[in-house]
Order: C-alpha cells, then structure tokens, then sequence
C-alpha cells in the first residue's frame, strides 16, 4: 500500500479539478476585481502571454506569473499614497500585485510524483500549476472555454491547466491515513508541529492599520493576525480568507477602526450605525474625504445584485450605503473572525479534519483558558508527511 501511494502521480490528485480562470498581466485591478466577485473565487491567475502583445502571435508562450485575490488588493488601496485616491489606485495593472520573491506559483507535470508536489509546497509554493490531461482536442476545448470564459487566452499553450495548493494535497492524504499510523494519531505537541516563534498577533486595542504588515506575511506564510487581549489570550482573528470575503470598501474600516472594531464590523450582520458614524468621522479627520467619497459612491452605484446572489431577509449581510444605511447582501460568502482553534493534545489527523471542515490553512493552538500556544499550519502538517513519505523509500 505504502508503495503505491508513492507512486501516485499529481496527475491522479487534479482528477475533477476546474480548468484554471485567468486574467492577463495587462489587466486593471478594477478589472480582477469584478472577475473575482462574478466568479465568487478567493483568487485568480495572472498570465503573461504572446498574444497579449502581438495580435499576430501565437498563443504558445504562455505563463502563469502569479495570482491575485481580493485581499491582495485591500492592502494595496491601504497604502498611505493611495486612500487618498482610491479610484485611481484601482486603475493600476495587477503585474503591480506580483511579487518577484518568494515565487509562489510553481509549474508541475502531471507525471511528477506526490512527494514532487509536497518539496516544491515546502519550498515556498503555494499553487501547482498542472496541465489536464484530457481526450478532448485542443480545438474543441479552446471553442467552448471561450463561450464560457470570456478572458484573455482561455486556454493557454493550447492547454489547460488547473493548480494544486496545500489543501488539495492534506485532502488527498488524508484518504491514506491508515498508511502514517501511528503518527496520524499522535498529539501534535509530540510532533513538534506547533510553531511557537512565528506567531503573528496584534492587541484588540490596535489599530487595524498596524495588523497590515502582518497581514502581508500571513498571506506569504498562510496563516492569520491573532488579535489577543491583555492577557495574551486569543479573542478572534484577522486572516486572509475573511479579509478575502469583504468587499474592497473594508478599505475605510481598517483605515479607522481598531482590530477589535474591525472584527465587529467583519462580523455583524448589520454593522451598528454608531461605528458606521464613527468611521464616517475618524475619515473626516484624516481628511479622507476622498476615500468617504469613493466608498460611498461604490456602494451606490454597485447594487446587491452586483456583488451578492439575491436572497431572503433571513439570508443576509449589509453593507455600507452611501446613505449612512446599510444594503443587504447575501451571506454566502461571508466569513467570521472567530479563530479556528484546537488543543496542543489534539491528534494530527483530528487537526487535519478540523482544518478541511473549516477550509482554513492554519489552526490556533490554545489551552483551555484560552492563552495562546501558537499555530499549525498545512506547511508543518505536509513537512511531517513529507519525511514519513520518504522514509517509506
């Protein structure tokens, strides 16, 4: 059995996946935006092709240069240089979002083994980019993608690609589990899986402004901002996947509130009018007013039926109207700031399945007081998996 799993090839993990959508580097960020919110997905490709160049060229040299997702572009409209004029800011390319280091989308050949993809995740990767195998010719699959897809370059190197991230692979071995007892069912506190030192925290008292740095590296590291009370105990959390469901006018809330306001105002169904007010007036202090401006005039013109399904009254969210009001939107992308969390004693497969049910990344370690041990993440959960994997060589 041992042999066989290693000898699984990545090709048997994209079984089902969805071919990759794209934007192209010369896209705006107004642009990845609406395709974001059409597509309800947490983050969407980047290609640098030929064909966006040359109308003459071929679409043979093509690449996947990055991804960019709806917090990639918060943070950058929090820039000091750019709250002050938001509606510009979202008229720059997304190659500005794209990093040269740490490289975090890698390529990967369908043929190339699981323990392949676990080294290059480890490395610092965060999605494989396969291409699909598949009967279907080129020419029939480049005619439908683009009647469904109406990007650049659908279907890139006369391919299509779908990726792989440390979610798709934890899923994938946890369906051989039996294979890593015992130390599936080993606490993590015994398997020094439980990172202690790099534990990314702000009090709730902070400003939410000063959690942004951290938020930039929990985005490298695929983790969350604790946000701890005096006590250095966890109340809530500031990640990247919540931050991910807000609509980019979050914006004016991270610029005034605190982190402990911020979670309020992510975690209210209708955020209450005193902190609507309140951060209509710390903007006016900052002299922000055009950033009040561009929040206001966004939640007017864009409806609920713009970004959000339509829905009951028992289903739904608000979201800031240029009234002072609240607009109601559907909940179904919504996420709270309530931490997932888990016990230092807790076994690693338990830890694997809590993490999946809640599709996050990363788990808060706490002990029953609440004090804050530290964090787990899929990174430490693969590394552990990794040298089991090859052990069995």
């Amino acid at each position: 059995m041992a042999m066989r799993l290693l000898a699984h090839e990545v090709s048997d993990i994209c079984l089902g996946k969805p071919p990759l959508r794209s934007i192209p580097v010369s896209a705006t960020l107004a642009h990845a935006l609406s395709v974001l919110k059409r597509l309800r997905q947490n983050y969407i490709s980047v290609w640098s092709c030929t064909c966006h160049s040359s109308k003459t060229a071929s679409d043979h040299d093509c690449r996947c240069i990055g991804k960019v997702s709806v917090v990639d572009v918060i943070l950058f409209l929090c820039r000091e240089e750019n709250l002050s004029q938001p509606a510009v800011a979202l008229q720059s390319y997304v190659s500005i979002l794209i990093p040269e280091v740490p490289v975090v989308v890698r390529y990967l050949e369908p043929h190339a083994s699981l323990v392949e993809a676990i080294d290059l995740l480890l490395e610092g990767a965060q999605n494989l980019v396969v291409p699909i195998q598949t009967k279907t010719s080129a020419k029939s699959r480049k005619k439908v993608l683009k009647e469904v897809a109406p990007f650049d370059c659908p279907l890139h190197n006369d391919l299509e690609y779908c990726w792989l991230t440390q979610e798709d692979i934890i899923r994938y071995l946890l369906n051989s589990i039996g294979l890593f007892c015992p130390t599936s069912i080993t606490p993590i506190n015994s398997l020094n899986a439980i990172d202690t030192a790099n534990i990314l925290a702000v009090h709730y008292d902070d400003p939410a402004f000063s959690a942004l740095p951290l938020l930039s590296q929990a985005i490298i590291q695929q983790s969350s901002v604790a946000i701890v009370d005096s006590d250095g105990k966890l109340i809530g959390e500031i990640s990247p996947l919540t931050m991910n469901s807000c609509d980019v006018t979050v914006t004016a809330a991270i610029a005034t509130l605190s982190a402990g306001e911020l979670m309020a105002y992510v975690d209210y169904g209708n955020p209450p009018e005193d902190l609507v007010h309140l951060i209509k007036d710390r903007l006016e202090e900052r002299n922000l007013g055009a950033l009040l401006d561009w929040v206001e005039e966004e939640t007017a013109i864009f409806s609920c039926s713009s970004f959000c399904s339509s829905s009951s009254d028992d289903d739904s969210v608000s979201s800031w109207g240029s009234s002072g009001r609240l607009r109601r939107c559907s909940t179904r992308q919504v996420r709270s700031s309530e931490a997932a969390v888990c016990n230092p004693r807790s076994s690693l497969v338990a830890v694997m399945i809590q993490a999946l049910a809640r599709r996050v990344a990363s788990m808060w370690v706490i002990e029953e007081d609440g004090a804050l041990v530290g964090i787990i993440t899929f990174a430490s959960m693969l590394k552990i998996f990794q040298e089991h994997l090859k052990s069995m060589r």
